[in-house]
């Protein structure tokens, strides 16, 4: 008999301290959902994200907030859990994904699609390719006339526009196209949107601006083979001079066999504790075919869609 009372009374004092553990704590819940109920994204993946999020939650009627603000402080926003799930080009950098682990979360980085860097011009410059190392040599400040690069053009000084001081964009051209160094020319300035970067160039014949490739399609080209056309898009060679049939644009088909080197990758980085939770559950869907499906209309390389090559035929207005 006492052996039975001790058993039971140690049964109960297991149920009693697993309750206290498995407690609802209703800060904890609060702070969760709040930083569920929104989505970082770098300004430059507004029109993608907004339509995979338009689909997302017309299927599932989960709800979820996107913000578009800078690659840095979106990425800063999911170091101090305001958010579970940031959209950008790039991944976790080795400090940042060992600061989760340490917190006891478990940090991922999925790739979900490529997009090309565009560079842009006025639809009155005469050129249309531009090598790498010219683009690097503008970035760095050797050349700051047209005429350096093209001595027949006569549009004076290269006027290099961005979307954002701390956008994806600038970061990508710090890191891939100048290794690391900060930009020294000081004919280089920033708006504050890819939108506004297309209406600088479009208004100012001497521009060159920088921007995702996501915000160049024609939407009545359901085949993305033309861009805007209040714009030109120069094509960029890998070789010492750019010609024609050296030169890439953004197109989907250079950006899947690797002729265009302005390639990024598009990343989700996902830090959601919870298995079920809609961040997590947004940043599947974004992976699954019909997510997949959207980024391949969008005119961006989905990372695993099946894709088909086809011949098309463009017609010049």
């Amino acid at each position: 008999m006492n052996h039975f009372n001790k058993l039971v009374g140690l049964t109960l004092l297991l149920g009693l301290f697993l309750s206290c553990g498995n407690k609802p704590n209703p800060e904890k819940e609060k702070a969760y959902q709040e930083a569920a109920s929104v989505l970082t994204a770098d300004e430059s993946f507004y029109p993608i994200i907004d339509e995979e999020l338009f689909y997302f939650q017309k299927h599932t009627l989960d709800s979820i907030t996107p913000l578009y603000i800078n690659e840095q402080d979106a990425v800063a926003k999911l170091m101090k859990l305001e958010t579970w799930l940031a959209f950008t080009t790039r991944d976790f950098t080795a400090k940042e994904r060992q600061n989760l682990i340490d917190r006891k979360y478990l940090p991922r980085a999925i790739p979900v699609a490529y997009d090309g860097l565009a560079i842009i011009v006025n639809n009155t410059n005469p050129d249309s390719c531009i090598t790498i190392k010219d683009f690097a040599r503008i970035l760095k400040g050797e050349v700051s006339k047209w005429s350096d690069i093209y001595p027949q053009n006569k549009l004076g000084e290269i006027d290099v526009v961005f979307d954002n001081p701390l956008s994806s964009t600038v970061r990508w051209c710090v890191d891939s196209i100048l290794g690391g160094q900060q930009f020294s020319a000081k004919n280089i300035g920033a708006v504050k949107t890819s939108a506004a970067v297309i209406d600088y160039v479009e208004n100012h014949t001497n521009a060159l601006g920088i921007i995702g490739s996501n915000w160049l399609n024609d939407k009545r080209d359901t085949t993305n083979v033309t861009f805007k056309k209040n714009i030109s898009v120069m094509g960029v060679s890998k070789m010492d001079s750019a010609k024609s049939y050296n030169s890439w644009k953004p197109y989907q088909y250079y950006l899947y066999n690797g002729n265009y080197p302005l390639r990024r990758t598009i990343y989700a980085l996902l830090n959601d504790p919870r298995p079920n939770g809609i961040p997590t559950g947004f940043a599947h869907f974004v992976q699954l075919p019909k997510g997949q499906m959207i980024i391949l209309r969008s005119g961006l390389l989905p990372r695993t869609a099946n894709m088909n090559v086809r011949d098309v035929i463009v017609r010049r207005e």
